[in-house]
């Protein structure tokens, strides 16, 4: 049945291919660009996915399609909460994702509301996940190409988020969708994936840290507390870090433990890395209560799974898995269902 939704256009071809299907499906579409972020003297991004460029490119898009276009505002809701806590985090030591911030706070947080006040009822992305009913609950899925499967930074969303939001190309490989923009002549059928933090942009991660951070002096310390060397500021590193140390200790060292109150990073070999179960809190499931018996735990991004047991906001993995970083997240599956996740706030050998 037809129905009025909101189609966030990035101005990647993802988001164009999702709202495309969504006119062909006989909706009624309304496409909005979300202006995130801009400098301190006013100015956009020049990389990432939140440019002048990509935003033309949504506009055009829009135009094709022949569905009324919009460009709004939520810099405000970005900077609190996204970029504010992207540089506490590394004050305190941790490794944060800022997509999984993006996505809690703003595109699905945020942006539902806005959809609502619109009358829409759901909102359209380009994610690469699925979404099934097994006629109990709403499931959510990792994306057909697993290549391109973004439910890792999903995981947040519940029944309520699911049952009003729609993921179009989360059955298609990247390759389909490519071809489904060409077919309807979208001009960015072929544009490349975005990769750079949208505020930070390309090789700029650890001068706009400085920027927001001042450098703090302090000591590298071996796992026994043992001074061996200093750095000029701890802001920016992060667990399993081996280059740009300026450490020479006869073989590599790698960071296993930042301490932001005295400045201290904890280096030590490549063995000293593993851990064996961390702390995870708090952890958002889908279902909304958590799953009986053993998961599959991914710690990265496009990482692998290892299969692992929840207890309450402690995880136990089932062999060791080295440099986890606080801050960044574990994401709970069974096979390709994702079950849940949160952030991981502390880790053990």
């Amino acid at each position: 049945m037809p129905v009025k939704v909101l189609a966030a256009l990035s101005g990647g071809v993802d988001s164009s291919v999702a709202a495309a299907l969504m006119v062909e499906d006989g909706h009624e579409v309304i496409g909005v660009t979300l202006k995130l972020y801009q400098g301190p003297d006013g100015e956009a991004p020049t990389s990432g996915c939140c440019t002048v460029s990509d935003a033309e490119d949504a506009r055009r898009v829009a135009a094709k399609l022949d569905i009324p276009y919009y460009v709004l505002d939520y810099t405000d809701t970005f900077r609190a909460g996204v970029i504010d806590p992207f540089i506490a985090e590394y004050r305190m030591g941790r490794t944060p994702n800022p997509c999984v911030d993006c996505n809690r706070t703003v595109k699905f947080a945020r942006l539902l509301e806005h959809s609502a006040e619109l009358g829409c009822r759901l909102v359209v992305t380009g994610h690469y996940a699925q979404i099934r009913d097994d006629g109990e609950s709403l499931q959510l899925w990792r994306g057909v190409d697993r290549q391109k499967d973004q439910s890792y930074v999903l995981y947040m969303l519940g029944q309520e988020e699911l049952s009003r939001v729609s993921f179009p190309v989360g059955g298609l490989e990247k390759k389909e969708t490519r071809r489904l923009a060409a077919s309807l002549g979208l001009r960015n059928a072929n544009k490349p994936d975005s990769q750079d933090i949208c505020f930070v942009g390309a090789g700029r991660h650890r001068q706009f840290l400085s920027q927001h951070a001042p450098a703090r002096p302090g000591l590298f310390v071996d796992s026994s507390g043992r001074p061996v060397g200093r750095h000029d500021g701890a802001v920016g590193l992060t667990i399993g870090q081996r280059r740009g140390l300026s450490l020479s200790l006869g073989e590599p060292r790698y960071v296993l433990g930042i301490d932001a109150v005295s400045s201290t990073v904890i280096v030590g070999t490549r063995e000293e890395l593993g851990v064996t179960s961390l702390t995870v809190a708090p952890i958002s499931w889908v279902a909304g209560r958590p799953p009986e018996g053993e998961v599959d735990v991914q710690l990265r991004a496009h990482g692998p799974t290892i299969p692992a047991r929840v207890f309450d906001d402690q995880v136990e993995l089932d062999r060791v898995c080295p440099a986890v970083a606080p801050g960044q997240a574990a994401v709970f599956y069974r096979n390709d269902e994702l079950l849940g996740g949160g952030p991981i706030v502390a880790t053990r050998c």
